[in-house]
């Protein structure tokens, strides 16, 4: 068994294609040993010594979902959050203060609302884009566009190529987990895995960007979340068009799953490791800061992770759990600095900004 455990060792040194089976063998290793493992081969892949961040606003426009997942606190059927919809000045005004802030991304974001078509979505769009010509669109979600296509009987390439015309920079590639066992059982109402995979190959068709998320600690098996990282990279060695890998842990408190027990520290940073290691066509990692705090984010930053994701001058979906980490731009580049790398904000492409 040593022997083995070596071998996949200098497999993993030498820039190698790992496995699943391989992959499930890496949760046993010691967490030091893997740290060191994962930052090996974000070397590879990203020489670099500095981490990136993004000064930017996820604007939710509204919290009425009919897809009620059970891991959400936040839509208004959770009887947490009272229902709302934001008029267009209101996120004008969101908008407004991200930029004055320097910000350079907004992320609209809302849920499968019932009444909301193309059109309420293209109408979206364009006003922001005539209003604020040079803010970045990173927006929506699968899951919102394989509604759009459903709800309103236009197949899927034509809904994405008429946001992109509209303005649409990029789509967040939130997953969740893509196992669909699991989403059965959490979020039956969203698409499914091939679902999700459409939309990435739609994307890919029209030459836009995305990412991946994971969502873990929701009662899915080890093998459930090798099988998550399988699904990402089989997906980017077909498209490339994944900017980044981010994972974070479910937050149960107030949410339909308030029984489970909360994922560790330990679990985030073997997580990152690991997609470091499996997801060898993926360059950048996002250290959660929002989810797994900005201590458990800084470690991450020698684990694998490259990239502290947005400052996020907003966000209420976490926070509908309890969650209330927050950060600015002055304390990410002193975190950042804390760790030895160097500090750079950069656009929604990864491009460098300045440096601190």
């Amino acid at each position: 068994m040593e022997y083995k455990s070596d071998s996949l060792k200098q497999k993993i040194i030498s820039g190698e294609r790992i496995s699943p089976l391989e992959a499930r063998q890496l949760f046993e290793m010691d967490i030091i040993e893997l740290g060191y493992l994962g930052d090996m081969r974000r070397k590879l892949v990203f020489p670099q010594e500095q981490v990136g961040f993004i000064i930017d606003r996820i604007v939710n426009y509204s919290n009425i979902c009919q897809a009620a997942c059970n891991f959400c606190a936040f839509h208004a059927r959770a009887n947490r959050i009272e229902a709302y919809e934001l008029s267009s000045d209101e996120i004008f005004a969101k908008i407004e203060a991200l930029l004055a802030a320097g910000g350079t991304q907004v992320m609209l974001q809302g849920g499968l609302h019932p009444d909301h078509t193309l059109d309420t979505y293209l109408g979206m769009v364009k006003k922001v884009k005539k209003r604020f010509p040079d803010v970045y669109l990173h927006s929506f979600s699968p899951a919102e566009l394989v509604h759009i296509s459903q709800k309103t009987g236009i197949d899927l390439n034509s809904v994405v190529s008429a946001l992109k015309d509209a303005g649409l920079g990029s789509v967040p590639g939130a997953s969740d987990l893509l196992v669909d066992e699991i989403r059965s059982k959490v979020s039956n109402r969203k698409l499914t895995t091939d679902e999700w995979c459409e939309v990435m190959d739609c994307l890919h068709a029209h030459q836009m960007k995305s990412s991946a998320t994971m969502t873990y600690g929701m009662g899915e098996t080890l093998d459930d979340r090798i099988e998550h990282l399988r699904v990402i990279r089989e997906v980017q060695d077909r498209t490339g068009i994944l900017r980044a890998f981010i994972p974070w842990s479910f937050s149960p408190p107030m949410t339909r799953m308030e029984d489970i027990v909360p994922a560790t520290g330990i679990e985030y940073l073997k997580i990152v490791a690991i997609g470091r290691i499996f997801l060898d066509n993926i360059t950048y990692i996002q250290a959660g800061w929002l989810t797994e705090g900005l201590k458990l984010a800084q470690l991450a930053l020698i684990m694998g992770a490259n990239d502290m994701g947005g400052v996020l001058m907003e966000e209420v979906v976490v926070k509908a759990t309890g969650i209330e980490t927050k950060t600015n731009r002055d304390e990410m580049i002193s975190l950042i600095s804390n760790t030895g790398k160097t500090p750079v904000q950069r656009d929604s492409d990864y491009r460098v900004i300045r440096s601190f």
